[in-house]
This record gives structure tokens, C-alpha cells and sequence, in this order.
């Protein structure tokens, strides 16, 4: 009976995985790394002391920058799958990563994808966010940035 409530969710979380990362399975267009390396090299030994956000946040490419938010996003909606199997250890080790790609995400992104991190986690202790539809409300902005600059 538990296991039919959570499918349903998890399978809408499969597809947007699939259109997460379809949307930034090519490589950044039209763009070189030179440009974005030439501001800031050692953007990973300076965490969060630099929160001058360029073009693409915290990361040094485009490409970068939408594998990591592919990747997390994708996740965002797999949290379920990881509490219902009690994998609390890697549940708290996504939800810490989730909440920092949501500080290194461009300007432009930085709001929407904080609250796909809110909605997320409080899906973890409250499955109504991922029937109810909240987490697919939450996931479009960011899927609509991922179609929109990782082309």
C-alpha cells in the first residue's frame, strides 16, 4: 500500500529527471571557457568568500554549470526513493549538496532553484509535496533554465 503511494510520485520524479537531463546534455554553445576562466581560476578555493556570481554562479562553465544543476535537480526529485529506503546517510549528504549548488546557481536561477531545494527537502517528511504537484510547480523554472541555457 506505502509502495503504491510512492510510485506514482517517483514515476512523475523519472520524468523529470529524463527532461532534466536531456535539456543539458549538450555541451555549452557557442561559448568558450576562456572568457569565464580569464575572471576567476580558483573559484573552488574560495567557496563562499567570493559572492560575486558570474554568468554561470559559482561555476567556471557553462557546461559546468549545467551538469551540476541537471544533476542536483534530477536528485531533488529522487529524495523520496532515498528516504523510503532509510538511506539517511546519503539523504542528508544530497540535501547538503542541494542546498549549496542553490548558492552557487547564477542570479537569474538563484530564487527558483531555492525553492525546488525547499520544496525537495520538505518532501522528505511530507509526500503530499511530490503528489500534490508543489515539486513539479517548483522543478519548471529551473527545467525552463536548463532548456533555455543549455542547449
Amino acid at each position: 500500500m506505502t509502495l503504491n503511494k510512492i510510485a506514482r510520485p517517483l514515476t512523475v520524479a523519472a520524468l523529470f529527471a529524463t527532461l532534466a537531463l536531456t535539456a543539458c546534455s549538450a555541451p555549452e554553445a557557442g561559448s568558450t571557457a576562456s572568457s569565464a576562466a580569464a575572471s576567476s581560476s580558483p573559484a573552488s578555493a574560495t567557496p563562499s568568500a567570493s559572492k560575486s556570481s558570474g554568468p554561470y554562479g559559482d561555476f567556471a562553465t557553462a557546461a559546468e554549470a549545467c551538469t551540476k544543476i541537471s544533476e542536483q535537480a534530477t536528485g531533488a526529485t529522487l529524495l523520496p526513493l532515498s528516504a523510503a529506503q532509510g538511506k539517511t546517510a546519503e539523504l542528508e549528504q544530497f540535501k547538503a549538496e542541494l542546498s549549496k549548488t542553490a548558492e552557487s546557481v547564477p542570479d537569474s536561477l538563484k530564487a527558483d532553484f531555492a525553492k525546488l531545494n525547499q520544496v525537495a527537502v520538505a518532501g522528505v517528511t511530507d509526500q503530499t509535496v511530490f503528489s500534490s504537484g508543489k515539486l513539479q510547480a517548483a522543478m519548471a523554472p529551473v527545467t525552463s533554465w536548463l532548456a533555455t541555457n543549455c542547449k
